[in-house]
């Protein structure tokens, strides 16, 4: 158990989930790079980006309401306001426009799917997969 900022809540941050997630990805990527034309690893790979990325998201967020002194002011931040946040404390190698194009990405998937934005979501992978790396590294750091 940790105590925040404020003093006023104690958070157990378990980041096991995450981590797996992550190496899923990573698993994922590295078997498609072996054979690019198997769709279904790419479908399956393209799946497992829109699952790290939400759950990136989910925890970067909680972390920021652990390290703020106001945890409440978390929720009234906007997507991009968090990334900026974030940067500020040093847990991204990206800045915002990195974010956007990722949160663009796996709205593409969501709603549109087609070869080429699987493709383009495919070739960002290694940055994406480089930013969650480096996030779990700075949150893990930070709360031992």
């Amino acid at each position: 158990m940790i105590q925040n900022k404020s003093g006023l809540a104690t958070v157990v941050f378990c980041l096991n989930k995450f981590e797996s997630v992550i190496r899923r990805l990573e698993e994922g990527l590295a078997r498609y790079l072996k054979n690019r034309k198997d769709e279904q690893i790419r479908d399956g790979l393209i799946m497992r980006f829109e699952f790290t990325y939400e759950l990136s998201h989910k925890t970067l967020k909680r972390y920021l309401k652990f390290s703020l002194a106001n945890p409440s002011q978390v929720d009234e931040m906007t997507f991009q306001d968090q990334i900026r946040t974030a940067n500020e404390q040093d847990l991204l190698l990206g800045d915002w426009s990195d974010w956007r194009r990722f949160r663009d990405l796996r709205t593409r998937t969501v709603h549109t799917y087609d070869e080429d934005q699987s493709e383009l979501v495919v070739d960002k992978l290694p940055q994406f997969i480089e930013e969650v790396n480096f996030l779990i590294e700075q949150i893990r750091t930070r709360i031992s």
